[in-house]
């Protein structure tokens, strides 16, 4: 399992193909992938924090596209360092398929941090396992054990405590309130696209490898999303140059929690590191209140904690 772009459940599917093969004979390695698994969770989180601050100058496209363009020079020399994989016939349609579905979701996740809060918006990327729980079934044939089940009524709870001052409006008001403002429903739309674009992740991989098959997918959005840029931000892209120490950390900090999972996942195994990384969540739920003054502080934290435990039963399941 990858994630590549900080999100979400959704490239970890990668490296649970290669765990499945080698699971029984992980190293002990002590709590060095702790470590590791700490620092995909921060850096995810510093992530979300620089597009945050990169939509105060420039539109959703420009910083889209500079969270993908990017990470191009840290994982592109890559291919240099590890075996080319035979190409198997369903890779290219994987590919073309798996650009298209995630253009759509990064585009969502930049609109929805763009107009609410980080610490109201981020939280909702833990819907992805609970759809995950729907789509896999439908795509691969994939069933959950009964441990998901207590999991999606966590991730449910959750989302209700995120914003649990809208009791007034009535028991489902919570519910009703949160999702009536653009930016949790534009990371729902993330979460949905990034749970089908999980499973054709997993037909990626078993086309080629996992590592050649993230950077693959990485170059793919590349030029998609720099297309997309081209169209609809011609205003902005003479700015572009003047200002990397904006664009370019949106960038680095994707590039930098790829290369820190991968290092926690090949120390470990993969539910112990995503059960680490969904700490993410909170933390830029801690960075909204402290960078961007943002309210509800106790509720937030509260609801985003009892989702990752959510997402934690999900994923052992």
């Amino acid at each position: 399992m990858i994630v590549i772009f900080g999100i979400n459940l959704k490239y970890l599917l990668i490296f649970k193909v290669t765990n499945y093969y080698n699971h029984h004979s992980v190293v002990n390695s002590g709590m060095i992938w702790l470590l590791f698994a700490f620092l995909t969770a921060l850096f995810e989180s510093l992530k979300d924090v620089a597009s945050k601050r990169g939509l105060q100058r420039f539109d959703e496209y420009v910083i889209a596209a500079s969270l993908i363009l990017f990470q191009l020079p840290f994982l592109v020399p890559l291919l240099f360092f590890i075996e080319i994989p035979d190409i198997g016939e369903n890779f290219w349609s994987a590919l073309v398929a798996g650009t298209g579905l995630n253009l759509i979701a990064i585009t969502f996740y930049i609109k929805a941090i763009k107009v609410s809060d980080l610490s109201i918006t981020v939280p909702i990327v833990n819907l992805t396992p609970l759809f995950l729980l729907v789509t896999s079934p439908v795509i691969l044939g994939e069933y959950p054990s009964p441990l998901g089940y207590p999991g999606i009524l966590l991730i449910v709870v959750g989302a209700y405590v995120l914003n649990i001052k809208s009791t007034d409006r009535g028991y489902l008001g919570p519910i009703r309130s949160l999702f009536s403002q653009r930016g949790p429903r534009y990371m729902a739309v993330t979460a949905f696209f990034w749970s089908i674009s999980a499973n054709v992740d997993k037909v990626g991989v078993l086309n080629s490898s996992p590592v050649f098959w993230a950077i693959s997918i990485v170059m793919s959005l590349g030029v998609g999303m720099g297309i997309i840029m081209v169209v609809q931000s011609r205003k902005h892209i003479q700015e572009i140059p003047q200002n990397l120490r904006i664009l370019f950390p949106i960038g680095f900090f994707g590039a930098v929690t790829l290369l820190a999972q991968m290092t926690a996942i090949s120390l470990t195994l993969v539910a112990y590191v995503i059960s680490v990384k969904r700490l993410s969540t909170a933390l830029s739920v801690i960075w909204g209140h402290v960078l961007f003054k943002e309210v509800n502080i106790k509720e937030r934290l509260a609801g985003v904690f009892i989702m990752i435990a959510g997402v934690i039963l999900i994923t052992l399941a």
